[in-house]
């Protein structure tokens, strides 16, 4: 049957170079990656929702609500389980991280199960409210199917990893039904080398994940008509970029710890009791934290700012403004806090959607605070969708994501120039601080970070000393003499000769112009002296652990063009030379400025 199916593949594939051009197919297969992932986005919303409806709304119990607590636990609970009871044989990897991670060391390979996997485990973690995002899961789950189907056509890196950004594409477009930000988003995250042909399928992937998401997955994120906005508050919305700049920096080195402290527990159900019992305490207290939070952002754009209150043990506050800031201030950092734990503690789900409803309250807290305190009369709406694209583009240095999505989302494309403003203060202040994201700062401390800056270190930290020994080297012993060695010396192309000693470890080196000097004085006693006797000890010697930035030091220092490499006992493996260095140097340099047609 395997068979069969390759025979077809084959067949397939050799038609198509003769039919479609090479630009027209990856055009097509963008297209089926903009279906399959809007598809799987439309799946992940409606299996998270129906999760998360059915336990607040559709299951009754006379003490339903004390399960309250005990509902994200159980979330994390089967999460972890689903993951090491059916994905037990592969690597499970959530998160926008792990993409990035895989285009730059991994050949843009992304396992076949993150199709299905991402999508059940985070409808298990979101739907029983753990407070996290859908649209990470969404796009690792796009980015595989992309990944998949590039290889499934034996397509190139730079084809395979555009299919992947293709994928990541529907999957914003599909989750958020914002075709624009999911191709920013692919541009700005994904690809970190971009052409301007990539539009094109990128553009494609992203329309068609948008549509098949409205056709299977209709409803909008949030509802709103917004009003134009009062250039008057111009200064007020450079202050909230400042502010958002600040916080973002706050929360991803909070991100940063947190993980940290919770990597430190080896046993995995830890995690979860510490985890669900922190989120279950923390939804107990502050019910907006439950899920994706959205519902709480809808409420405040539709000006009910007292249902904040609601459903929570501090109800009888609603009308209190004091009180309803405070509430709104400590749901904010109770966001933070709650989504990292989720994250931390074996969820599954992303940064994204935590993301834009800190921002949005942020926003709220920023204009309310102003306009009780009767400083100025802000448009409170307006605040609430500037602080979603500023804590956007704070927290994953990506700007024109954060820009186009919180337009589109809530339609509020008359607000283009506070959102700039925003956006552009806060990923400055947090860049200027933080020189990474929070989705490749992690990359960055490994070495793992594909960038355009610092090309060349990071194309040298590929390079690995033990691919590049070259082995066809006349190897002679201690004993042997050039007369008796005259012939393997005469017929190779190699101009230098390791020495070795019976154990096989280097002793010496010998050079052709020494050897080709005894054979032309033919009555030399040199040319009856042992090897050992005649040569010389090699000028440096290096190991084959050795990284290459310090065997390019070495070579720049000394002036070398071939360096012997030997084992930790000291037996001689081969030599490496600055052409195959240079070589394969050159080759990765191409493949990584080929990502796009």
């Amino acid at each position: 049957m395997k068979d069969k199916i390759y025979s077809i593949l084959q067949n397939f594939n050799q038609w198509q170079k003769t039919r479609i051009s090479k630009s027209n197919f990856i055009i097509i297969l963008a297209a089926f990656v903009g279906l399959l992932g809007g598809i799987a986005a439309s799946v992940l919303k409606k299996l998270t929702h129906f999760v998360a409806s059915y336990l607040q709304n559709d299951f009754h119990w006379q003490y339903k609500f004390y399960l309250y607590l005990a509902f994200p636990l159980i979330g994390l609970t089967l999460t972890v389980l689903y993951i090491r009871t059916f994905i037990r044989k592969h690597k499970f990897e959530h998160g926008v991280t792990s993409i990035l991670f895989n285009i730059s060391k991994n050949g843009s390979r992304l396992d076949f199960h993150n199709i299905y996997s991402q999508v059940i485990s985070s409808a298990l973690t979101v739907g029983w409210g753990g407070s996290a995002g859908l649209e990470a899961p969404a796009v690792a789950s796009g980015a595989s199917i992309g990944s998949v189907i590039g290889r499934f056509f034996n397509l190139n890196y730079r084809e395979v990893t555009l299919l992947l950004a293709c994928g990541g594409a529907a999957g914003i477009s599909g989750a958020f039904n914002s075709p624009i930000a999911g191709m920013i988003f692919a541009i700005e995250v994904l690809l970190p080398e971009f052409s301007v042909p990539a539009f094109i399928p990128l553009l494609i992937a992203s329309a068609v994940a948008s549509i098949i998401s409205n056709l299977l997955y209709n409803q909008p994120l949030f509802v709103l008509v917004t009003s134009d906005w009062n250039v008057g508050s111009f200064w007020f919305y450079i202050v909230l970029g400042i502010l958002l700049g600040a916080y973002t920096i706050f929360y991803s080195r909070l991100n940063r710890s947190l993980i940290q402290a919770f990597q430190r527990i080896k046993n995995a159900y830890y995690k979860v009791w510490i985890g669900g019992i922190a989120l279950g305490i923390m939804i107990a207290l502050m019910p907006a934290l439950y899920g994706e939070g959205y519902i709480a952002i809808q409420q405040l754009l539709d000006g009910n700012y007292h249902l904040l209150l609601k459903n929570s043990l501090f109800s009888d506050y609603q009308n209190v403004t004091w009180a309803l800031l405070l509430f709104a201030l400590i749901t904010m950092v109770g966001k933070t806090f709650a989504s990292i734990i989720t994250l931390s503690c074996g969820g599954n789900g992303g940064m994204f959607g935590p993301s834009v409803v800190v921002g949005g309250l942020f926003g709220f807290v920023f204009a309310f605070t102003i306009n009780t305190l009767g400083i100025a009369d802000l448009n409170v709406t307006n605040f609430i969708i500037a602080g979603m694209a500023g804590s956007i583009s704070g927290m994953m240095h990506a700007p024109l994501t954060g820009i186009f999505l919180s337009a589109e989302i809530t339609g509020g494309y008359v607000l283009i120039v506070p959102l700039m403003i925003v956006a552009a203060i806060s990923y400055f202040i947090n860049k200027g601080v933080l020189k990474h994201s929070i989705y490749t700062k992690s990359l960055a401390l490994q070495g793992s970070l594909l960038s355009q800056e610092n090309k060349d270190h990071r194309i040298i930290r590929k390079l690995k000393l033990k691919y590049l020994i070259e082995t066809d080297f006349v190897v002679l012993n201690e004993q042997d003499t050039p007369k008796s060695r005259s012939r393997d010396i005469v017929h190779t192309t190699r101009n230098t000769f390791p020495v070795v000693d019976q154990e096989g470890v280097l002793t010496g080196i010998m050079s052709s112009d020494q050897l080709l000097m005894y054979f032309v004085n033919s009555d030399s006693e040199n040319i009856n002296r042992t090897i050992k006797e005649l040569a010389q000890a090699p000028e440096k010697v290096i190991s084959v652990d050795t990284n290459m930035f310090d065997v390019m030091q070495i070579m720049e220092s000394k002036d070398l063009r071939i360096i012997p490499v030997v084992c930790k006992d000291g037996k001689y493996l081969g030599f490496v030379t600055r052409v195959a260095i240079f070589n394969k140097y050159r080759s990765l340099l191409m493949r990584d400025g080929e990502f796009m047609l």
